[in-house]
C-alpha cells in the first residue's frame, strides 16, 4: 500500500525543483514485471506536446517518486543537453525541443516517446556545449 501523502509531496517537490505548472507534468505509472515504472513526461505548453523527461522504476509509486527526485537534483551533471528542431505531420511549422540525454539516441528516444515514429520529421539534433 502506498502512501498517498508522501506520493503527493513528492509529486510537488519534483514540480517545483523543475519550475514548471501542474499541467506541464504528467505522473504516470504502470506495472511492469513485479515493478512498478514511473514515466515523468512534460507537456509543452506552447504547441501540447507531450515528452518523454526520465523514467524510473521501483518497487512502488513512492520509490519511484524519490528516485525522480534524486535524479532531478543532480539532472545537470550526468547528462549532456540537445536541442531539436522538428516538425509534426500536417505541421507548417518548425518547432524546437530541448532534451537532457546520456547520447542522441536517447534524446530521439524521449522526443518519440508513444508516438509512431511517422507523426514527427526531425531536421537537426545538436549537442549543446556545456558550460
Amino acid at each position: 500500500m502506498i502512501d498517498e501523502f508522501e506520493a503527493a509531496r513528492l509529486q510537488r517537490e519534483i514540480q517545483q525543483y523543475l519550475g514548471l505548472e501542474p499541467a506541464q507534468l504528467k505522473f504516470e505509472f504502470r506495472e511492469l514485471e513485479g515493478q512498478t515504472r514511473l514515466d515523468l513526461v512534460t507537456v509543452n505548453p506552447r504547441h501540447q506536446q507531450c515528452f518523454l523527461f526520465r523514467f524510473e522504476t521501483g518497487r512502488d509509486e513512492v520509490a519511484c517518486l524519490q528516485k525522480m527526485l534524486d535524479y532531478v537534483k543532480r539532472l545537470r551533471d550526468t547528462e549532456s543537453s540537445y536541442t531539436l528542431q522538428w516538425r509534426a505531420h500536417g505541421d507548417k511549422e518548425l518547432q524546437t525541443s530541448y532534451f537532457r540525454a546520456h547520447n542522441v539516441y536517447e534524446a530521439l528516444d524521449k522526443l518519440y516517446f508513444g508516438r509512431d515514429l511517422n507523426t514527427i520529421t526531425v531536421f537537426s539534433v545538436v549537442l549543446n556545449p556545456s558550460s
